[in-house]
């Protein structure tokens, strides 16, 4: 698979996310930051609620979410890499999908020598849950808001004419901490959150079995002022994110953030809630050149369709 890992490497660098090319780590598209909102923010999630992207970042973030909610988001870089993604989810469940197809890539040998073209492929499927004791009327009321969750990922990956497959299992804790003031400053919305990431599994090419990197991720967000919303994360495996969310109204948000994983990539976005309706736009910035993500929303809990067809009469002609 030495060879493999060489063509792996060069399609995701020419995909512009910065990953080494030998790796004795299976390569799959989990290792692309996810998302679109969280995204233009640095990528920074563990910690953050945010609609159905929430079963991405921390599954257990879940049982906080007040209804429905479908995501779905495209990026693509200079032409070469589709990278998609869908997600649905409501209270405590979801489901998702991650889709990355690189197309026709240069091939190179363990030498660095050109080779034939070849083309990379990657998706992983996912099914996550997440719990609070709120939830179960027989529990007595816990001194403190928690929530915990699990994040099942089978994945697949073809390279030529090689296939793989596998799976792998996540766990993860998030926990509500009680507003506070620090003088004028007033801090709401805080929170803290831990993801335990492939405690478990791997992918297998035949007869190689490869593993998945195992993480530990540890966040926090916080809402200073009433409209700015701060978000940090750090991987021990060896990333850190930060992003900044600016809500001047409801209806808009106006991101920036940094993203360190192996090289140092600077995030903006923009978000527009049109009842219920959410569209985010994400630009990252890369080694070989940036990458640009757009994402629908759909927040079934928040949707009022009355309002939106009042809204596009006064808009349209």
């Amino acid at each position: 698979m030495k060879r493999t890992h060489v063509v792996l490497g060069v399609a995701l660098l020419i995909a512009g996310l910065g990953l080494g090319a030998a790796s004795e780590m299976a390569s799959t598209v989990l290792d692309i930051a996810p998302g679109v909102g969280q995204m233009g923010a640095g990528g920074a999630g563990i910690a953050v609620v945010r609609g159905a992207e929430t079963v991405y970042y921390n599954p257990a973030g879940l049982a906080e979410l007040p209804g429905i909610s479908f995501s779905s988001f495209y990026a693509s870089h200079m032409g070469v890499a589709n990278y998609t993604a869908f997600s649905l989810a409501l209270r405590g469940f979801a489901i998702a999908a991650e889709l990355y197809d690189s197309g026709s890539i240069p091939g190179y040998d363990s030498a660095g020598n050109p080779t034939t073209n070849l083309s990379y492929s990657s998706s992983a499927y996912m099914f996550g849950f997440g719990v609070d004791p709120s939830m179960f009327s027989f529990l007595p009321k816990m001194p403190i808001a928690f929530s915990l969750g699990g994040l099942l990922k089978g994945v697949s990956s073809t390279i030529a004419d090689v296939s793989g497959s596998g799976f792998a299992f996540d766990l993860s804790f998030r926990m509500d901490i009680p507003p506070m003031s620090l003088g004028p400053l007033a801090i709401t919305d805080a929170a803290f959150g831990v993801t335990l990431q492939n405690l478990f599994g791997g992918v297998s090419y035949g007869s190689t079995q490869e593993t998945l990197p195992m993480d530990i991720g540890l966040g926090a967000t916080a809402r200073l002022f009433g409209t700015v919303m701060v978000a940090a994360d750090l991987h021990l495996a060896g990333s850190v994110a930060f992003g900044i969310t600016y809500e001047p109204v409801p209806t808009l948000a106006l991101r920036l953030g940094v993203l360190s994983k192996g090289q140092t990539s600077l995030t903006a976005g923009v978000g527009l809630n049109v009842q219920g309706f959410l569209i985010d736009y994400a630009f990252v910035s890369g080694a070989v050149g940036p990458t640009h993500r757009i994402g629908l929303t759909l927040d079934f809990s928040a949707l009022d369709l009355g309002a939106l067809g009042s809204t596009l009469r006064r808009i349209l002609p």
